[in-house]
């Protein structure tokens, strides 16, 4: 992180953003517009497609007039909102931004062309943030001349629906930059977590194993797709790991597994399933493709055509246990690295990903020591080092300690 004595170059950033600049008009660029012009700022909505941008206009309408139907917003709302979305096909009208969001293709390198040539139309003063997942943001940043203006701003999707917004500070980034950012988004009306700029950040690192060991399980023949999914259910999660990765797109999901696991010098505990990656091949890749881990019809996943294989209680516990367990050694190991305080892990996963429970919280609820013992032995048995214990894990269970005061 940048040091404490180190002064930013950017002087009397104001911490009210006002002008707020989107590029990219697709699904999150379009979302991330709706969130900032509801939140009453002027956005410019930039995309080269006049196509895109159109789509955006309509997406728009019909979204704002269903809230109009639920009485979530009246009339006036939805002309305001309209009303302070403009929609442009050229990078200068972006200009006069307080802050840009940069919302497109995941490829760092065009990414760092793009903030090449924004930097040079935009005041000294503008942020410039990705909304990228997992690419590094200090990597991006060094394509400006002023990288300290240069930050990670990640929403999730649907970005109006969903609470939390990851804020990843570069190694370059000032303090005055994030704290700048961190209080515009939560002006927003959204929950903010701030992450290192690490592989995967926050969410998409920590709940790598709710995949990656539920592909495993499978490979393993524990239970069929089916089952495996009404298990994790059962333990307060909305959609089962499989059901999930259909409705992200197998492409999508496979693809971050694999950057994830390449960035981190191909750790084993981020190995990509080579049943994941056949599907990606065959071209499966879930609810957009008509077929996955699923079958799909008119956007709707058929149920299978056979019961689902019958599991003992004991089967049922080792399945929840085992993926339970990986998530929590995950969050833990996390902490760990300082890559987020613990109540910013916990609301990432909580608020990012619909966990029932953040995981250090459910650590406590298990216990630490039970933690542990669950690792260990799933280590003993399979002697791969994807199911090593967090150092953070043994010394609390030795200390008797817990992540937060129950």
């Amino acid at each position: 992180m940048i040091e404490q004595n180190q002064k930013s170059k950017i002087k009397n950033q104001d911490s009210h953003i006002r002008k707020v600049g989107i590029i990219g008009a697709g699904t999150m660029g379009s979302g991330i517009a709706q969130v900032a012009a509801t939140a009453d700022c002027i956005v410019k909505l930039f995309d080269l497609k006049t196509d895109q941008l159109e789509n955006s206009k309509i997406a728009l309408e019909k979204v704002l007039s269903r809230l109009i139907e639920k009485k979530r917003i009246d009339e006036s709302d939805k002309n305001r909102i309209q009303g302070n979305i403009h929609y442009v096909n050229t990078l200068e009208d972006l200009a006069d931004s307080d802050l840009t969001i940069e919302a497109i293709v995941e490829n760092l390198e065009v990414k760092k062309k793009v903030f090449t040539q924004l930097e040079k139309l935009v005041s000294d003063n503008c942020i410039i943030a990705s909304n990228t997942s997992s690419l590094s943001i200090t990597s991006i940043a060094a394509s400006l001349e002023n990288p300290e203006r240069c930050i990670g701003i990640h929403f999730f999707n649907p970005a109006p629906l969903m609470k939390l917004v990851e804020i990843i500070p570069a190694v370059q980034t000032s303090e005055e930059i994030t704290a700048t950012c961190v209080a515009t988004i939560r002006s927003w009306g959204k929950t903010t977590a701030v992450a290192k700029d690490t592989p995967g950040f926050i969410v998409n690192r920590v709940a790598r194993p709710f995949y990656s060991e539920a592909l495993r399980m499978y490979e393993e023949g524990m239970a069929d797709i089916p089952m495996l999914d009404k298990v994790v259910r059962q333990m307060g999660f909305k959609m089962g790991p499989f059901e999930l990765m259909d409705f992200i797109g197998n492409d999508v999901n496979y693809v971050v597994t694999e950057s994830v696991f390449a960035a981190f010098y191909f750790d084993p505990r981020y190995k990509p399933s080579l049943t994941q990656k056949r599907l990606v091949e065959a071209g499966w890749l879930g609810k957009k493709s008509g077929r996955g881990f699923y079958k799909f019809e008119d956007g709707k996943k058929i149920e299978p055509d056979h019961d689902p294989e019958m599991l003992t209680g004991a089967d049922i516990q080792a399945i929840q246990d085992r993926l339970l367990v990986m998530l929590i050694n995950e969050a833990a190991d996390a902490l760990y690295l300082k890559i987020a305080t613990a109540e910013d892990l916990d609301n990432a996963m909580t608020k990012g990903v619909n966990y029932p429970k953040g995981l250090l919280a459910w650590a406590d609820e298990k216990g630490i020591a039970w933690c542990v013992e669950q690792l260990d032995a799933l280590y003993a048995f399979y002697r791969e080092d994807r199911y090593r214990c967090s150092p953070l894990l043994r010394s609390k269970a030795t200390a008797k300690e817990t992540f937060f005061s129950l």
